[in-house]
């Protein structure tokens, strides 16, 4: 998931099942419109080393995307799995990885809904109004196939909700009405330029190259 407002979080973070990964690659970002971004995603039954490093290459996508969520499928694997380092309505961030999520959203009286900005990493450049309930919990296992929830409010709520979309085969995109979807469709043709095909992995290593060739400063 995209951060409609790439505001910096407080130092704290909430890391209830421990920390991310670290060390991944970055990849470039699968886009809407590529068979696996729109089909359920196969359910993780193995939890090994290959399972550590797919996610450590999300956690450092989404990083350098500047993203708040990112889902297996959106580096191209047919995987239910989700990363997410995200503010809640505090500003308090949680992070985590989620395997196999299953929401729960409120019903009832307690059910409210919450009209903000929302992108999406898949359909760079855009970000329009979408209407979700204010808060979310969700369950599923972690990295080592132990028990992992998670809830918020605020943006949390939000990216729990459109990371288990992704793992569902569903698009912020088709929960927008027609009108709503030709506007963020003309944002994202208005930016393509910034997002090359292989964004954000060419980004990263550009970047990588020019500080290799940058002199060091020794007080730095």
């Amino acid at each position: 998931m995209a951060d409609p407002a790439e505001t910096a979080a407080p130092d704290d973070v909430l890391a209830p099942h421990g920390p991310l990964p670290a060390g991944g690659r970055v990849r470039p970002i699968t886009r809407w419109g590529t068979p696996v971004m729109h089909r359920a995603q196969q359910r993780v039954a193995t939890y090994d080393e290959g399972l550590r490093s797919l996610v450590a290459d999300m956690v450092a996508t989404m990083y350098a995307a500047d993203g708040v969520g990112l889902a297996a499928c959106q580096v191209g694997v047919d995987l239910a799995v989700f990363v997410f380092d995200c503010p809640d309505a505090s500003g308090r961030r949680t992070v985590g990885v989620v395997c196999n999520p299953v929401l729960t959203l409120p019903e009832g009286r307690d059910r409210r809904l919450d009209a903000d900005d929302e992108g999406c990493l898949s359909f760079p450049g855009a970000f329009v109004e979408c209407a979700r309930p204010d808060h979310a919990r969700v369950d599923g296992t972690g990295l080592d196939g132990e028990p992992v929830s998670f809830e918020g409010d605020g943006l949390l709520a939000r990216c729990l909700q459109h990371e288990t979309d992704h793992t569902l085969g569903t698009v912020f995109g088709d929960r927008l009405p027609t009108k709503l979807r030709k506007k963020l469709g003309k944002q994202h043709e208005k930016a393509a330029e910034d997002y090359p095909a292989d964004w954000p992995a060419g980004v990263a290593e550009g970047a990588q190259a020019v500080g290799a060739d940058q002199p060091v400063n020794p007080t730095a």
